[in-house]
């Protein structure tokens, strides 16, 4: 069974990726501060299914100094890592002129400084075995821009970067490394939206509704899998044709 480390595995996003790779029969390691309610759901489903696994690895993402124990740890219990999520991430809304100095900070932290440190932890296994996918998770605001979210929209565009470059970097390995991009969906970061907000995302995109959950994991899934063996280097959109 392959092992696929997804950050941010507790709740939202997260759950749902790690959910679809364990149907798929992928062993799952979500990373998090805390287990949550629904992730000990997640868990023993996917021990009744039989097919996959779910397994709970407690890490403060922001705290690089314990990454490296981290992968350590999970290489020891189980052996070589196979895929890498990097889905872990804040949306702080805010004012580029207002937002606070250290809001900033703790965002630059999280989504781009863990992701990129997080990686070259688990590439080490990854180069071993001479194989590996490594998924970044994105957002079209990277590339579009969106209206107090410029903080989180760099930090994204950073992520694409390193996720292009990476591709060149690692591909004579035989590992992949592809980012997601979704639109907004129904999560979180979108709580914060007001209704009418929602309702012009919805209208202006082609197909006139909001992604699921389930898309972007399914998008994950098909990265993860042997089909997605000759994508790397890509930033895969899935937003029901918000940017068409």
């Amino acid at each position: 069974m392959r092992n696929v480390i997804v950050t941010g595995g507790s709740r939202g996003l997260g759950l749902g990726i790690s959910l679809g790779l364990a149907s798929s029969g992928f062993s799952v390691h979500a990373v998090a501060r805390r287990q949550t309610a629904e992730l000990s759901e997640a868990i023993d489903r996917a021990a009744a299914e039989g097919r996959g696994a779910v397994r709970f690895h407690c890490c403060d993402l922001a705290d690089s100094a314990g990454l490296g124990p981290l992968v350590k740890a999970i290489r020891g219990e189980v052996g070589p890592i196979y895929g890498l999520v990097n889905n872990a991430g804040i949306g702080t809304h805010g004012l580029a002129s207002q937002i606070k100095d250290d809001e900033v900070a703790k965002l630059i932290a999280l989504n781009v400084t863990a992701p990129i440190l997080l990686t070259k932890h688990v590439l080490r296994s990854m180069l071993t075995q001479g194989q590996g996918r490594i998924v970044n998770i994105s957002s079209i605001v990277s590339m579009t821009g969106y209206s107090g979210l410029s903080a989180y929209s760099a930090s994204k565009a950073a992520l694409n970067g390193f996720t292009r470059s990476l591709a060149r970097e690692v591909g004579a390995a035989g590992i992949t490394v592809n980012a997601v991009a979704p639109g907004f969906i129904a999560t979180d970061m979108t709580d914060g939206m007001s209704e009418q907000d929602r309702s012009r995302i919805e209208r202006r995109s082609a197909l006139r509704r909001l992604v699921d959950i389930k898309d972007i994991a399914d998008a994950v899934d098909f990265l993860m899998s042997d089909k997605g063996r000759n994508i790397t280097g890509t930033v895969m959109t899935v937003d029901a044709g918000n940017t068409a």
